[in-house]
């Protein structure tokens, strides 16, 4: 019986080309994997690089065209300002400056002697008064020359709807008498005073807090007779709603000197 012949199989010299399709095709969809990311980070370049420019102007919206979601440019450490915020933030900023305007424009003698200060920023509009203007030493009672400068406070402050906080300060020269064992009650005294003199002419109570700083809060030198006397102050504090509303501005030059004695609180 003959005996079959088998023939050696020919090298297939095209094999190459399945390994080389299947190189293709993973190259290709490596790059096209490469693309869409491209295109991603082209559009959060853009977005960072709005806000790089925001962060030092008004704030910006920027719609991504590779992305369905709309960033937001975060300017405010807080909270986000969505451009529906900013009208009422431009609206209460120029309520809170002409506010600060009108008690200015009442209290303009008391501003050019330098015993009133009046400022605004982000907290809101602080009018700082001088203690010798208000009270006799180591006293908490109003004197008569005083009601006329806090009537035309509370005639600004009485037609407005924002919070407002009195704070009294003392120096720290210490006080002991029967009405006031030391400066923290001193300040609290005082400070409660102005308050009721607001509500006796027109200001809502429901709006206003008294706080006594005694003395921790100095704007001036305990070591100085001046810096003892500026330190002795009462300031009424009209907050602002939206904190971010007010830039930071002093609305009046008014550090002069104040002729005021030696005397203790």
């Amino acid at each position: 019986m003959a005996r079959k012949k088998y023939h050696e199989e020919s090298d297939n010299h095209d094999r190459w080309l399945v390994s080389y399709a299947d190189f293709i095709t993973l190259l290709f969809a490596f790059f096209v994997v490469m693309y869409a990311i491209s295109s991603l980070n082209e559009g959060k370049y853009r977005v960072l690089s709005n806000s790089l420019t925001g962060a030092f102007g008004r704030a910006l919206v920027v719609h991504s065209a590779n992305s369905e979601v709309e960033p937001t440019i975060k300017l405010d450490p807080v909270r986000l300002i969505k451009p529906k915020n900013l009208e009422p933030l431009r609206k209460e900023r120029e309520q809170m400056t002409g506010m600060a305007r009108d008690i200015l424009s009442v209290l303009e003698p008391l501003v050019r002697e330098g015993k009133v200060r009046v400022s605004q920023t982000s907290r809101g509009v602080t009018i700082e008064i001088n203690a010798s203007v208000l009270f006799a030493q180591g006293e908490a009672k109003l004197n008569v020359d005083s009601y006329q400068a806090l009537k035309a406070i509370a005639s600004v402050l009485k037609s407005d709807t924002h919070a407002i906080q009195v704070e009294g300060h003392t120096d720290n020269l210490p006080i002991k008498n029967s009405s006031f064992p030391s400066n923290w009650e001193l300040s609290a005294v005082r400070a409660s005073t102005v308050v009721r003199l607001f509500t006796e002419n027109g200001v809502d109570e429901n709006r206003m807090t008294a706080i006594g700083q005694g003395p921790k809060l100095p704007v001036g030198s305990n070591d100085t007779v001046e810096g003892r006397a500026r330190n002795r102050r009462v300031t009424v504090t009209i907050l602002a709603i939206l904190p971010e509303a007010a830039i930071d501005v002093p609305l009046a030059n008014t550090e002069k000197k104040t002729n005021t004695n030696s005397a203790n609180n």
